[in-house]
């Protein structure tokens, strides 16, 4: 019976690849936003390290921005979405910084293969290694990875950290909203779907009935051109898997955070029902408070699980203030959220300081009794 509900599930979708639209010069784009957004891109060819994949090429969608003698920035998208997540924030940095962004297999302008294709993030993170090395050739630049994209460059780092003579320096880390610890997460039926086979087949068959958006909102109509763009509506079906590998690995990818010597800067939106504050706060305590490495944890008040989509001027900001050496140390950080909180706007993120339980000791000359307060003699 399991045998059939495989290969009922790999026929309907073979059937649908059929007829769906097409990718690249025979797509309809109804968004301006989406077609711009592709048309300044490039593609480069990746031949997939999954065993299961069987060496499968795929075609990777990638762009840049900015001077290529300013400092480096990667950014890595999460799910469902893709690179066009990073849209809002760019022009708050592409004058500061050379900027590259990818689309992962599966997702936004990328290739999207369905016939039985694993969208690995262990394999992302080797896709990132070949992006920087042999596609834009950064030897010295900033990581910024946001929801499943943190659970990627985690894998990433400790793929860095464990290479005796890596051919790049990774200077910089950020990490903004994710379920990287998933028993803290608050994961939705959508999610849960997509893991077991018959939800999955009943998932597919319903976006496979749903009709493209022709008009809208300028950002909505352009994630209906962005999941509809070579079977997207499918492919993130398959993407979504990644659940089971972050949890088989996300003990050991955290790890990677305790040991690692390459500055931290933890930017959470605080509004995020499917990823609560909760996980920013456990990872914080655990793998980051303690290290000797410089970490920082910001919290934003008014942004949700998108913190780059819902406050992009701020959250550049902390990457500015990052990235030029402006963010305190552990021993000045009280002094620091004093000046800064002192002129912050509400909207503005808030830094959260490291924890560091000790005894009190007052330089004062007045003692507490049960009697009342009296002056030392």
């Amino acid at each position: 019976m399991a045998l059939l509900k495989k290969n009922s599930l790999f026929f309907f979708v073979f059937f649908m690849s059929q007829t769906l639209t097409a990718q690249g010069d025979d797509f309809v784009f109804y968004s301006d936003l989406a077609e711009e957004w592709y048309q300044g891109g490039n593609y480069f060819e990746w031949t997939s390290t999954t065993k299961d994949n069987n060496n499968a090429q795929v075609d990777v969608f990638y762009r840049t921005w900015g001077d290529e003698s300013k400092p480096k920035l990667v950014l890595i998208h999460g799910f469902p979405n893709s690179s066009f997540d990073y849209y809002k924030i760019i022009p708050f940095l592409e004058d500061r910084y050379h900027i590259a962004t990818l689309d992962f297999p599966g997702s936004g302008f990328s290739g999207k293969p369905l016939d039985n294709y694993n969208y690995m993030l262990a394999e992302n993170a080797e896709i990132i290694d070949y992006f920087v090395r042999e596609i834009v050739e950064f030897d010295d630049f900033a990581l910024y990875t946001h929801d499943r994209g943190v659970s990627i460059g985690l894998s990433f780092l400790g793929n860095y950290l464990d290479n005796p003579a890596p051919s790049y320096k990774v200077n910089y880390h950020f990490l903004s909203n994710s379920g990287m610890f998933l028993p803290l997460a608050n994961l939705s039926p959508g999610q849960m779907m997509m893991l077991d086979v018959d939800t999955a087949e009943r998932m597919l068959a319903s976006r496979a009935t749903q009709l493209r958006r022709t008009e809208g909102e300028p950002e909505s109509l352009a994630y209906s051109d962005l999941f509809a763009f070579n079977q997207g509506n499918l492919s993130l079906i398959y993407v979504g898997r990644y659940l089971l590998e972050r949890q088989a690995n996300e003990i050991t990818w955290l790890e990677n955070l305790r040991r690692s010597p390459v500055p931290v800067a933890y930017l959470w939106g605080l509004a995020d029902n499917v990823n609560p504050v909760r996980i920013a706060n456990h990872v914080w305590d655990t793998y980051l408070n303690e290290r000797d490495a410089e970490s920082t944890f910001w919290v934003l008040p008014t942004a949700g699980h998108y913190p780059q989509r819902d406050n992009p001027r701020e959250v550049a900001e902390v990457i500015n203030l990052a990235l030029s050496g402006q963010l305190p140390n552990r021993e000045s950080e009280n002094t620091f959220m004093r000046s800064y909180g002192a002129n912050r706007a509400a909207e503005d993120a808030v830094l959260i300081g490291h924890s560091k339980i000790e005894a009190l000791n007052f330089p004062t000359t007045i003692e507490y009794t049960p009697s009342g307060y009296r002056i030392k003699q």
